[in-house]
């Protein structure tokens, strides 16, 4: 089978390219043949054979004159219809995977691929489908927005969502008017979505029920894991320091349980809060094998998050390595939380918050139970995903018009 597959970056930016590489080199690996179309760039790390790749655009760094020449750019980009056309003639590809497309991409691409006959199917990784910010969060106040919920979309100009500028929340309500207005989103004939929640969200945005398939995401497979180091007993955060991540929350936590040791694993604006904290031990961003070995030896870890998370790689990373998790009940998160790998707090209540800290850390005996049904529990590897997911391609080929 010859698949290609299509994100904004092709370099190691976030979770979004995390998956597509992970996904991308197993079934490579598995004899299918697969090729990579989104912007080029020095950190390019993946390929076509014709080496064909929009330009890269920057639109959060841009001066005011590139934002304005971009801006159409953004909404509906030519160079990126035309080029992918050009791949698709090259490679011939059974099934085209869309992954993050749109602003860099746009979802322009969508109506070539479609000239071409071409299944379509898109991992959603966020909730840009419904709120032209994707990520239903206001920095300004700090909370959990739905105001463009029902296609109000000049709440986002209102708000000024898109990094606290008028002129990108402008356009990014203009893009989601535009393509809503002509149903562009359900040209696409299969959205995998990784949660219940990121499949409701695109479900009231206007996406048909009958194209959804949700499939939690995939982890990397520990095979021989070894015994828990407990000389050292820690609470894990790790993650970005930011505030819709709940660390404002968690810290004040820290603050009233001066007897238990907090690991905080990252970097981010609220960084500097760390410090000021005794028992919070801030160790910095860790990646690889270091920062596996944090969370198989930590207690438990907790994802605090206020916003809505979609299928958060921390709670799934956590669990397959044995380590209980504590998280909100926020967005897509409890679903990958049972009672016997975890504990689910109401967000932004520190007292729960607490209260689930306290019940962990002082039973030893619930903790081991609970961390050999993580292991126990945590199946769905990157073999087992990509089978599934090959059964949606094959489904899709078999059955298009």
């Amino acid at each position: 089978m010859k698949i290609l597959m299509v994100n904004k970056f092709l370099y190691p930016a976030g979770g979004a390219e995390t998956y597509m590489f992970g996904l991308g080199n197993f079934l490579k690996a598995s004899g299918h043949q697969v090729e990579y179309f989104g912007m080029d760039s020095e950190d390019r790390c993946v390929s076509n054979t014709i080496d064909c790749y929009t330009e890269n655009i920057d639109f959060r760094n841009a001066g005011l004159s590139d934002k304005l020449k971009s801006s159409l750019k953004t909404i509906y980009s030519k160079e990126a219809e035309s080029k992918i056309g050009k791949v698709i003639e090259n490679f011939k590809p059974d099934i085209v995977h869309l992954n993050n497309i749109n602003f860099q991409l746009t979802p322009s691409i969508i109506y070539e691929i479609k000239k071409h006959n071409i299944p379509i199917v898109q991992t959603v990784h966020d909730t840009q489908i419904a709120c032209p910010n994707h990520r239903m969060y206001n920095e300004q106040t700090e909370k959990i927005c739905t105001d463009c919920f029902g296609g109000n979309y000049m709440n986002c100009i209102k708000n000024k969502c898109v990094h606290g500028s008028a002129l990108k929340s402008a356009i990014a309500a203009y893009e989601s008017y535009y393509y809503h207005k002509r149903d562009t989103y359900n040209l696409v004939d299969c959205y995998v979505c990784p949660s219940r929640f990121i499949s409701d969200v695109i479900i009231n945005a206007g996406v048909k029920k009958d194209k959804i398939k949700i499939l939690h995401n995939y982890c990397k497979s520990y095979d021989e894991l070894k015994p828990k180091d407990k000389s050292r007993k820690y609470a894990l955060y790790f993650g970005r320091l930011s505030v819709e991540k709940g660390i404002k929350t968690l810290i004040e936590v820290c603050r009233e349980l001066p007897d238990i040791e907090f690991i905080f694993a990252g970097t981010g604006p609220l960084a500097d809060l760390c410090n000021d904290v005794s028992n919070i031990d801030a160790v910095g961003f860790k990646t690889g094998d270091e920062l596996t070995e944090l969370i198989r030896n930590a207690m438990f870890s907790i994802c605090p998050s206020e916003c809505n998370e979609n299928c958060p790689m921390s709670i799934i990373e956590s669990i397959a390595l044995g380590t209980p998790v504590i998280c909100s009940d926020l967005g897509g998160a409890p679903e990958l939380i049972t009672e016997n790998t975890g504990e689910i707090f109401k967000a932004y209540n520190k007292n729960d918050l607490k209260k689930k800290i306290l019940k962990l850390y002082s039973n030893t005996e619930l903790l081991d139970k609970m961390s050999e049904e993580c292991i126990n529990s945590s199946t769905n590897t990157v073999k087992k995903y990509s089978e599934a997911m090959i059964g949606i391609y094959q489904s899709l080929i078999e059955n298009k018009g």
